[in-house]
């Protein structure tokens, strides 16, 4: 088992409870499953724990049609038919026709890696039970050619679900499981100083404070999130947006520039209802 500790970065702000799955991951020898709203840094974990400790990261990005197989290799019969009508010599070696999937490029790596599996809520249901050997046994066998692969260092696993759907119970008993809450406002005060340091203060606690009433609004079909609290704090900047501006905000019942933290037109809708009520009610 590894030895390795991560701490956190200089640029990504880990709460004690994530920092403490993480290693536990890594101590077990085990995938930490990661759940949490869309935009609460999922991804970027994995990315941060990799340059924390100095290791080689490999990306494995799921979609609604990856198959588990194509993490490990993928076997080209339709070019190795297309060379032999050729009297191409490559194709006496099917090795040649092997593609190297991102499990099987961290299996061989050099030196322990880090393994994303991004999004694994996107895929079939069944994607999940169809890795298990693998991830247990840290091996799989290259049907072929016969060729069975071990990993040479058991990887530190990151495994990403936005609870799009769930997930098998054979699989969350071979993961260690970490749910990322949504940061409350000291701790999203410290995310944003590490992205925008030296932002003034009084900006600072006017957009949190009209962020978090977004937020709360009921019937919000999205609520922002980190990243699209990051977007539009660059546009207050850019616009040069004052702070009485946003506390206007709860007046208008709309911040300005809402269209970095409000995705669709029913949000919008409600809060321009509100906005007509609030007026409404201030005659």
């Amino acid at each position: 088992m590894s030895s390795a500790r991560f701490a956190g970065t200089e640029r990504y702000v880990a709460t004690e409870d994530l920092m403490m799955a993480v290693n536990a991951g890594i101590t077990l020898g085990r995938p930490v499953l990661v759940k949490g709203e869309p935009g609460t840094g999922k991804t970027q974990l994995a990315e941060e724990v990799a340059r924390s400790l100095e290791r080689p990261l490999f990306e494995w990005h799921i979609k609604s049609t990856t198959k588990a197989q194509q993490g490990l290799y993928e076997y080209d019969a339709v070019a190795r038919l297309r060379d032999s009508q050729l009297g191409d010599d490559r194709v006496k070696d099917i090795g040649n026709y092997i593609r190297k999937g991102r499990v099987w490029e961290a299996f061989t790596s050099e030196v322990q890696p880090v393994l994303l599996i991004d999004e694994i809520d996107k895929a079939d249901i069944e994607f999940p039970n169809d890795l298990l050997r693998e991830l247990d046994q840290m091996e799989f066998t290259v049907y072929e050619t016969g060729e069975t692969v071990r990993a040479r260092h058991r990887p530190i696993i990151i495994i990403t679900s936005n609870n799009e759907k769930e997930l098998p119970d054979a699989f969350l008993r071979r993961c260690f499981f970490h749910y990322i809450r949504f940061p409350d406002a000291e701790t999203m005060q410290s995310i944003v100083e590490v992205h925008y340091p030296g932002l003034k203060q009084e900006l600072l606690r006017e957009a949190l404070n009209a962020f978090y009433q977004v937020r709360e609004v009921p019937g919000l079909k999205k609520k922002p999130s980190t990243s699209e609290l990051l977007d539009w704090l660059k546009l207050l900047l850019a616009e040069d947006i004052p702070p009485e501006a946003l506390r206007a905000s709860d007046k208008r019942a709309i911040p300005p520039l809402h269209g970095a933290l409000l995705k669709n037109e029913q949000d919008v809708h409600l809060f321009e209802q509100l906005a007509f009520m609030h007026r409404r009610n201030a005659r």
